[in-house]
């Protein structure tokens, strides 16, 4: 009894782990958390699960993935010594022996497999390590899905069901002695092709063309086809066991074989060490900082635009969902960008809640109330929000303009460009940024190299959308760091190292001397533009936009003053007085002649026309241009007629014949049911209150501190109540417990055990059916009865409950200490 006996069960293994590795195994393997297990054993059925041993091999580096590919074809179980000389060879191979990663292998090995024990993947001792049998089958080799390693399957897997005789002409031809024994003639020839002495005086013989079949198949995959009539080298090698059949037409080189001519090694190039992120280019910091403001301040601005040229209404969206490739162009040409950046900038808005659909049965996209709040913030606040709303998103504009699983465009803001993956991604690789010195830019290609290493299962695995895809995320990662301002000339900028360790206020705080401060004046000139040498206060920015229209944009913005633009203002309410003091109030130079003109002049003819409500009407009192507008060709689709000397009927409704006499060259004014001007005011649309889209995470959250302590607890009891020792119902008793199975006891027996066991103190194993109507096992320690509820110490769920009598199906008294 002194001595500890070896596990001989994934369940027994991790019952003796302590309460913080059990943490530990939930920490990294949360899906096993989803519910809580009841018990060990349990835990030991989901952890050994395909969907959970597949999730936690799509979290191994290369390495750890390599040392369990390695176990799933050594011997089950296999000792620590055997797994090493999987990874480093035997050393008794001709060419060079790669004394440094043979190092490398055999100091990171005890940590790879701590990773995998930590994991539930591995479990034993180091003399008898076993890989847990789903991942063995889900690594080992077979026709169907080759091994990583490249590896096929035993001698005795490929020989299972070849004839004696066919056995028996293998051993001759490979000079082994002849036996009867199938068992005896396998073991003969795996013992054949595991020495190397042997083996390479058997291949010494071999035909120059037959070692070159097997250097084709060494590496894998192991499997070639035949002929009916093979070729003398190929024959040479089947008939001495070297290939063996799968089927009529295909041969397989067994794996001890294999490893022969591998030296040993389960893998072509170990890789213990994960790859070091290189530099590109060393940069100034300060270079690097300011670079990446003035970009964060580019942002800003393009998110601005975006939801001023939606601000009345944006596009409908499309039945499928998301907005049309004409209306993407129509954004992209109106922020002078490329298409799939114009598609960045507008999921950004959309992630940081500034944008969303308004609900409407012509549903539109329009900017939220939660625009307007964002504006109101200084402009360092401003790029913290639409950043830490970048961070954790899971849609991802790169793949706009692809085709999802079913061949359909994949659009921007429609509903398939969530990825769970970009997140993490994201986030990894700035974290790979941050670990280089301040000022320097990593090599693009070391970057992704390093993420294949820290993810190599599903980075090796292509997926509908091309090729690895946590690379494309990188990828993408990259460029949209660089148009946010997270980086600067390729590089980490201090305020988003703030961002990423300390949060927003310091990153705020680090980002706002660097941004320019906002002008309260512009420059008017004589040819009707005016010039702002940096940005513009936001009122002064917003009366200016409608007052005039951005001709070109840079380390200056042009404005220019048009009929319309001017138009444009008087309809939004404002009087010639009023356009003339807020162009002297903020020009640095005089107003010119011919600005002031055009503005008298447009608002001379503002409103001499009058729309109003019939389905509409024009009336004027000047009889001449209503003759004018009626004898004008293009006013025939109007379906004009006079009402009176001074008033036109029209067909169409009053928008659309608003719209018509301002083509015409007309300045018209809608008014209302009373005659009075209607003021048309800009960005009055809004949605309806709306939230961020939600990420979809990429499986179950890590879980806190506190709730793995919860949960270790309650595996825990609920691992005693399965496992105590109970007593056995006394002779003529009604009482029965078959083992596993819940107690089964009469009310009156079940009311006197309980009451015994308050008044004792002791401990009852008892059999509960709650109100869901789950039944489970739980020990109790009763401490009060009364009212037809048991009052008890559950050890199951480590606190203090209060059972219903009715619900418990029966009792029975456990065994005494040391039992």
């Amino acid at each position: 009894m002194g001595t500890t006996t070896p596990p001989r069960t994934l369940a027994e293994a991790l019952r003796a782990r302590g309460d913080e590795s059990l943490a530990g195994l939930l920490r990294a393997r949360p899906d096993l958390l989803n519910p809580v297990p009841n018990d060990i054993t349990q835990l030991a059925t989901r952890a050994g699960t395909r969907a959970s041993v597949v999730r936690a091999l799509e979290h191994l580096d290369r390495f750890a993935l390599q040392t369990a590919e390695a176990l799933a074809v050594a011997p089950d179980p296999a000792p620590y010594a055997t797994l090493l000389s999987l990874l480093t060879g035997d050393g008794l191979d001709d060419g060079e022996q790669r004394d440094d990663v043979g190092a490398a292998v055999t100091a990171a090995l005890p940590g790879a497999l701590a990773t995998l024990r930590e994991q539930a993947l591995v479990w034993g001792e180091d003399e008898r390590l076993r890989l847990v049998r789903t991942a063995r089958e889900l690594l080992a080799p077979s026709p169907q899905h080759p091994s990583p390693t490249g590896l096929g399957p035993t001698v005795a897997e490929a020989t299972a069901g070849m004839s004696p005789g066919r056995l028996q002409e293998i051993l001759v031809a490979s000079g082994l002695p002849a036996t009867h024994d199938p068992v005896s003639a396998v073991a003969a020839l795996s013992a054949l092709f595991t020495d190397r002495t042997r083996m390479a005086e058997l291949l010494d013989t071999a035909p120059v063309e037959a070692l070159s079949v097997l250097d084709r198949l060494v590496w894998g995959p192991p499997y070639g086809e035949v002929t009916p009539n093979p070729t003398p080298p190929v024959k040479w090698l089947r008939d001495r066991g070297l290939l063996l059949p799968v089927s009529t037409r295909t041969v397989v080189l067994p794996r001890e074989a294999a490893l022969h001519l591998r030296a040993g090694r389960a893998h072509r190039v170990p890789e213990p060490v994960p790859p070091v992120v290189a530099s590109a280019a060393e940069r100034d910091p300060q270079a690097v900082d300011r670079a990446a403001a003035g970009q964060a301040f580019t942002a800003l601005s393009t998110v601005e635009e975006l939801l001023k040229l939606w601000n009345g209404g944006g596009p409908a969206i499309l039945r499928a969902g998301g907005l049309s490739v004409r209306e993407l162009k129509r954004v992209a040409a109106a922020l002078e960008v490329t298409e799939p950046i114009a598609a960045f900038w507008v999921e950004l808005a959309y992630a940081a809640g500034l944008l969303a659909s308004d609900g409407e049965s012509d549903e539109r996209y329009a900017p939220t109330p939660a625009y307007d709040e964002w504006l109101d913030l200084p402009a360092q606040d401003r790029w913290t929000h639409l950043a830490t709303a970048w961070l954790p998103a899971t849609r991802v504009p790169g793949l706009v303009g692809g085709q999802d699983a079913k061949g359909r465009a994949l659009s921007a803001l429609g509903p398939e460009l969530d990825r769970s993956a970009a997140p993490d991604v994201r986030r990894r690789v700035l974290s790979l940024f941050a670990e280089l010195p301040p000022g320097t830019a990593p090599d693009p290609e070391t970057l992704l190299r390093r993420l294949r290493w820290e993810r190599p299962l599903r980075g090796s695995a292509p997926s509908a959308e091309g090729t690895d895809l946590r690379s494309r995320l990188a990828l993408w990662t990259l460029n949209e760091a660089e148009l946010l301002g997270i980086t600067g000339r390729g590089a980490l900028s201090a305020q988003a190292r703030a961002l990423l360790d300390e949060g927003e206020e310091a990153a705020a705080a680090l980002l706002a001397p660097l941004l320019p401060e906002p002008l309260d004046h512009v420059l008017l000139q004589a040819d009707l533009t005016a010039v702002a040498p940096g940005p513009l206060e936001r009122p002064l920015a917003e009366t200016l936009s409608v007052l005039a229209d951005v001709e070109s944009k840079g380390g200056a913005t042009v404005y220019r003053f048009t009929p319309g633009s001017v138009r444009r203002a008087l309809d939004a309410g404002q009087a010639a007085a009023d356009l003339h003091a807020f162009l002297a109030a903020h020009s640095r130079t005089p107003v010119p002649q011919p600005l002031s003109y055009l503005i008298d002049d447009v608002a001379r003819r503002h409103g001499h026309l009058r729309i109003g409500a019939a389905s509409a009407y024009v009336r004027c009192d000047d009889e001449a241009v209503l003759n004018e507008i009626l004898a004008d060709r293009r006013s025939t689709g109007l379906r004009l007629r006079r009402l009176a000397p001074t008033v036109l009927a029209s067909q169409a409704d009053p928008g659309s014949l608003l719209e018509a006499l301002h083509e015409m060259g007309y300045a018209p004014a809608a008014e209302s049911a009373e005659g009075d001007v209607l003021i048309t005011r800009a960005g009055a649309r809004r949605t309806p209150p709306r939230t961020p889209p939600t990420p979809v995470p990429e499986g179950p959250p890590t879980p806190d501190e506190t709730l793995l302590g919860a949960a270790v607890r309650a595996i825990r009891a609920g691992d005693t109540a399965a496992t105590v020792v109970r007593k056995e119902p006394a002779e003529g008793a009604t009482g029965t417990h078959a083992s596993g199975s819940l107690p089964r006891t009469t009310s009156a027996e079940t009311l006197a055990t309980v009451q015994a066991a308050a008044m004792t103190g002791t401990a009852v194993w008892i059999g509960y059916v709650n109100a869901e109507g789950a039944a489970s096992q739980r020990v109790i320690a009763p401490v009060r009865v009364e009212g037809g509820f048991v009052t008890a110490y559950d050890h199951t769920a480590d606190e203090v409950r209060t059972f219903a009598l009715h619900r418990i199906t029966g009792v029975a008294e456990l065994a005494e200490d040391g039992t």
